[in-house]
């Protein structure tokens, strides 16, 4: 992600005037469209952070925890694909609305509630057994048993 990119997503989180906004914290709703599914949990989206201005960053799904596309096993390869399917098909043509977005613990990435359609995407993941809850900290699950 270039460093203007990032610059903009960083005046949108800490703007004052934005009502919300509290403790690097954007509360939202922002809408956005999503670019790409990246894989179960990271999208790519188009944001409209104000009029007639638009951001391009990756933002990861809080609350869950997906099997990883770079696997360490069959099992997980095959758990990867069919989250990341699944939510390319929540997603496909839609607007989602990102809540609760902060900085995620890599650089470029951000992390929220990502809704579409009224349902929570991190939630639909977990119930089908896509996904596992997960809050950034501690073991991820492992999904080579």
């Amino acid at each position: 992600m270039s460093s203007w990119i990032r610059f903009l997503l960083s005046l949108l989180l800490l703007m004052p005037a934005m009502r919300g906004v509290t403790e690097d914290v954007l509360s939202g709703p922002v809408a956005a469209d999503v670019i790409d599914v990246v894989d179960g949990d990271t999208l790519t989206v188009r944001a409209q952070i104000w009029l007639g201005q638009q951001l391009e960053t990756r933002v990861r799904l809080a609350g869950v925890d997906t099997p990883e596309l770079r696997a360490r096993c069959s099992q997980e390869l095959a758990l990867a694909g069919q989250a990341t399917d699944a939510v390319a098909a929540m997603v496909a043509g839609r607007r989602v609305l990102l809540r609760n977005v902060h900085y995620g613990t890599y650089a470029g990435r951000v992390v929220a509630e990502v809704e579409v359609d009224g349902r929570d995407v991190a939630t639909v993941l977990i119930e089908s057994g896509l996904g596992a809850a997960y809050d950034g900290r501690g073991d991820r699950p492992d999904w080579c048993l």
